[in-house]
Order: C-alpha cells, then structure tokens, then sequence
C-alpha cells in the first residue's frame, strides 16, 4: 500500500507567511518536470527513489579530506597548481555546515518567501578574497570528458545556484567555479583491489541570472494546479501508460461478461 507523504508539502495559505524550504535538488528537478514537480512537492507523490552512488560517494568524501589538509595549513593543493589556480582552499567557520547534506548554505528568498538550500562540495578562494565554488565529480569514462550531455548541464546549473546563494549572503563570488573530476581508469592490468583513478581541473564561467524568474516561476507553480503531462518526461509517460492500462482491463473484465462477445486487444 501506497501512503502519500505529508511532511513538507506546499500550503498555499501556510506558506503565505510561514517560509518554504526548497533545496537545489528540487530547483533541478522542476527544470525536468514541473507536474513531478509539482506531485512532489505540493500532493506528496514522490518519484520512485535512485539507488546510492556509493562509490561517488566515497570519491567525494576522500577528495574532501584532501583538500581539508591544505585547507588547514592555508596552502595551494598540488593539483590547483597544476592547473595554475592561484587560490587556496576556503577556511570558514561555515564550511563543514555549508558541506552537510539537508543544511548546506542557506539563503531566505523574501520575495518567494523560501528558503534556498544547497550543499556545497567545496570552495576556494583567490588571491583578491573571490569566493570559487568548487564541485567534486567521479566518472569512468574512456577518452575525453563530455560536457555536452544532459547531466553536465545539469552540474553547470548546480554550480551556478551555490554562486547565487553565497552571493546573495553577501559574499564576493568569482563567476569562474571549477569542477573536480576523478575519472576511473580501466586501462590497468589486473583491479589488485585498487580503483585507480586520473584526476582533472575543469573550470566553468556561470551565470546566475536565470535563477531568479525560475523561482518565482516555482512559486506560480506550487499555487496553481498540477501542470500538464511533459511528454518528454519518462515518469510521466510511465504514468500515463498505466493508467491507460489500468482503464483497459478494467473495461474488459466488464465486456467479458457480455454473452458472445469476441474482444481483441
């Protein structure tokens, strides 16, 4: 048995005055599909849940513990030298708050009455005090990275929405973030129990620009009704296609019971 979910659902009149929470994933996921969107966050119809990427995961939390060691020590890691970034990694007494899963940098959106949410990976800053957002990656690729798919325009918007919230806490923010990319090598002889891994800098100019009328786009949304069927959305198309299937058995077992009835589906 299915139950809907009731806890942090959209009320058009309680959250009139009292502020919504919204997380960057959920900004992502009304770009794909607003009626999901809209099913989630406002009827509580969850979509069906991803497994764990595990090993990413872990890729993130070693890559993190790296950088902790210079960050500590105030100096450049080896690898942003290496691709001539002249920063160090950020000491805050934010950090590891702005880095926690469900807390992440927190921004009220007066106009929308929300409250942004993003967890950073990390972020780094240069020699004139800009803040560099960075996002760690884990991939297993052979050849070159592509950056024209769908989910790396995905991790651009990403990027760009953790620019936007530290901006608007007031913080000065380069437009240059940087993604951290470990890209599993599979040219090795034997696994000898060790993922290998080759490690690249790749640095993104964002824009933040199209967050702002995507939130109250949002905000229209979760105050209106549930949007059409996006044909070009997989769960939507899955929903669709069951319930039509569900509406053709239940007639047939109808017809079935009509004498001399030839029924051809």
């Amino acid at each position: 048995m299915y139950f809907r979910r009731v806890k942090n659902l959209y009320n058009p009149v309680v959250n009139q005055s009292e502020p919504f929470k919204l997380s960057r994933s959920k900004i992502e996921n009304f770009t794909r599909c607003p009626r999901c969107f809209y099913l989630d966050r406002r009827l509580g119809v969850d979509q069906p849940s991803m497994p764990a990427f595990t090993l990413n995961s872990a890729v993130d939390a070693l890559l993190k513990k790296e950088f902790d060691i210079y960050r500590a020590a105030g100096t450049t890691h080896p690898l942003m030298k290496h691709y001539g970034i002249d920063a160090i990694p950020l000491a805050h007494p934010m950090m590891n708050e702005w880095r926690e899963n469900f807390v992440g940098i927190q921004f009220f959106h007066r106009p929308s009455n929300f409250i942004l949410t993003g967890a950073v990976d990390d972020i780094w800053k240069d020699k004139d005090g800009n803040l560099m957002v960075v996002d760690y990656k884990a991939t297993s690729v052979n050849g070159e990275i592509d950056w024209d798919s769908e989910w790396k325009q995905a991790y651009r918007r990403q990027l760009e929405i953790y620019q936007w919230l530290l901006r608007n806490l007031g913080h000065k923010v380069s437009d240059t973030g940087y993604f951290v990319y470990a890209n599993g090598r599979k040219d090795k002889e034997a696994f000898d129990g060790k993922l290998e891994f080759n490690v690249q800098i790749f640095p993104y100019k964002g824009s933040d620009k199209w967050i702002e009328p995507l939130i109250m786009e949002i905000k229209k949304c979760l105050e209106g009704n549930l949007p059409p069927i996006n044909e070009k959305c997989e769960f939507c198309i899955y929903r669709k296609s069951a319930a039509e299937f569900e509406q053709v058995k239940s007639k047939t077992k109808i017809l079935k019971k009509i004498p001399n009835l030839t029924l051809e589906i």
